[in-house]
């Protein structure tokens, strides 16, 4: 399975997402899948990635929080989560998503 993360420069939420990415993988015992960040600098970048926002986090292509609408627009993207609106999904969200994408 291939795990991407999609971001925009200068996203605030890069970072964390990362971190929360890695998180699952070692919690579901994977933490030697690598995450490949691709960033996205225009609307031709985005062609065939799932683009949702920044970050968005892809699993063989797919956008594993299908809820989130596609776009062109370099923007930011915002997740319910438990405790609200957030920049980022949570390490137990991410795993859960993971799970149900096969990993």
């Amino acid at each position: 399975m291939r795990i991407e993360l999609l971001h925009i420069d200068d996203c605030p939420n890069t970072e964390k997402a990362l971190e929360h990415v890695r998180a699952a993988l070692a919690a579901l015992g994977c933490q030697d899948v690598p995450v490949h960040l691709r960033r996205i600098k225009t609307a031709a970048d985005t062609a065939w990635t799932g683009f949702a926002g920044s970050p968005t986090i892809t699993a063989d292509g797919a956008d594993i929080f299908p809820a989130g609408a596609p776009t062109t627009d370099p923007a930011c993207r915002i997740y319910p989560t438990p405790s609200g609106l957030a920049g980022v999904p949570t390490v137990e969200q991410v795993m859960d998503a993971l799970t149900k994408h096969g990993l």
